[in-house]
């Protein structure tokens, strides 16, 4: 004869101390419990009504320059600090913890168009409207002292002057070289005042320059004559180049795949390129309703943030067609320039209005210390918000955004003109021999040309 006896352990159930949780203990069988999907989907429903509420996504702003901001820099080795440079010629260190002016750089008679740290965040590199690239030594002291803030101001290391005026400014992730594009592309080194190469491909103004994270040898640029090029330093001339309808404003390369970059264009879309097949983009980022005027990746590679002329700051996935967020302020301007933080918590922007803001890369994100237990609630609800998130209601909610007026009505203007273009399109089509007009598909459709 069996006999089924429940047995249990006193340990098991007893608390240790009389501060710890009661212990429970759950059946997870799904015969008992019935009803979980439905609960989980209500739970599902309420956290994306939770993560509403608790959108807080605007942290402080920044104030002090006296010029719309152009250009900003973060320092690889220092967490918190971040570098601005503005139209009147200020170039300014922030201590983002307590968003105060740690250090002034004067020198530039005019404006300070590009800012670059170097690789073991010792030195920046700055260049403006006034024909000269400077040196800085950006010292430990400079960094960990935002105390003293009384009129702290630090003289150039050196000052190369050149022909002509400069537009943007990067440094090699891995090296002592950095890159300059104005009428053409120069390298430098840390020891030389004169280049110590220059490419030139074309005649038109460069206005953007970016190295590759993987590949301390190539750099890739945008000019004013629609182009993006690749540039390999071990070659005596320029590589590749496409040629776009419209112009790109700024490139930055993805630090986990660094094949792939994204053009931040005119045409209010950004487009991510591999660098080996440029004759296609390979997802297309649409949403801003203005020109991009600069763009940043997160260091995780899976997000990257925009800032454009339509004065809102938008987040997309790396291979998301639409933004998962939008930024915006009364006050805030045309954004000029986007950097994401080194730990990927936050997002800095520079605009037209003088002041550098910070926001969060999640809007409802906790700040401050997380309990064990709530980091635990955080990514259980986020996994069930996720694995519900394509059903209407929560998709609703999730996707749900209060836009500027502005903003509203110039994206709903837009949509009828592509919807009114499509429609033509395929009158035409109706209406002429078959085969005699071919659809384009969009990620070709705004590529002239490859050239190499």
């Amino acid at each position: 004869m069996k006999v089924k006896v429940i047995s249990r352990s006193t340990d098991e159930f007893t608390r240790e101390r009389s501060q710890d949780l009661q212990r429970v203990f759950r059946n997870f069988d799904p015969t008992l419990r019935s009803q979980e999907k439905a609960v989980e989907y209500v739970r599902a429903l309420n956290a994306a009504k939770l993560d509403k509420i608790f959108a807080r996504p605007f942290v402080g702003a920044m104030d002090g320059h006296r010029d719309s901001i152009k250009c900003m820099a973060k320092n690889p080795n220092y967490l918190k600090a971040i570098f601005s440079g503005s139209d009147d010629g200020d170039i300014r260190l922030w201590d983002m913890a307590s968003r105060r002016t740690v250090c002034q750089f004067p020198g530039h008679q005019g404006a300070v168009q590009g800012l670059t740290v170097s690789t073991d965040g010792s030195i920046l590199v700055s260049c403006g409207s006034d024909c000269t690239v400077r040196l800085w030594n950006v010292s430990d002291a400079n960094l960990a002292d935002s105390d003293n803030l009384s009129d702290n101001s630090a003289k150039p290391q050196a000052v190369y002057v050149w022909k002509n005026a400069f537009r943007a400014v990067d440094h090699q992730w891995d090296g002592d070289l950095f890159a300059t594009a104005g009428a053409q592309v120069d390298i430098w080194n840390h020891n030389r005042s004169q280049p110590v190469n220059t490419f030139d491909w074309g005649s038109d103004t460069t206005i953007s320059i970016r190295f590759n994270p993987g590949e301390p040898n190539i750099l890739a640029t945008s000019a004013n004559d629609r182009s993006i090029t690749l540039y390999d330093l071990r070659m005596s001339s320029p590589a590749r180049k496409v040629i776009m309808r419209t112009k790109t404003n700024s490139i930055a390369w993805n630090p986990m795949e660094p094949m792939n970059f994204t053009a931040a264009n005119e045409d209010c879309n950004c487009y991510s390129y591999d660098a080996r097949k440029l004759e296609e983009a390979k997802c297309v980022h649409k949403d801003h309703v203005s020109a991009v005027m600069d763009i940043d990746f997160s260091p995780t590679g899976r997000e990257f943030v925009t800032g454009s002329y339509d004065r809102t700051v938008r987040i997309f996935q790396y291979n998301g067609g639409h933004s998962r967020e939008i930024y915006h302020t009364k006050r805030m301007q045309r954004v000029f320039c986007v950097k994401y933080s080194c730990d990927a918590s936050y997002v800095i922007s520079g605009s037209d209005d003088t002041n550098l803001r910070l926001w969060k890369a999640k809007a409802s994100e906790q700040l401050g210390v997380v309990l064990p237990r709530e980091r635990k609630k955080h990514e259980y609800l986020e996994a069930v918000k996720n694995r519900y998130k394509h059903l209407p209601e929560v998709k609703r909610i999730v996707r749900h955004r209060h836009l500027p007026k502005p903003v509203y009505k110039a994206a709903n203007l837009r949509r009828t003109m592509i919807e009114a273009e499509r429609r033509k399109e395929q009158r035409r089509k109706a209406h002429s021999a078959p085969g005699s007009i071919v659809t384009e598909p969009v990620r070709k459709r705004r590529i002239i040309k490859e050239v190499e």
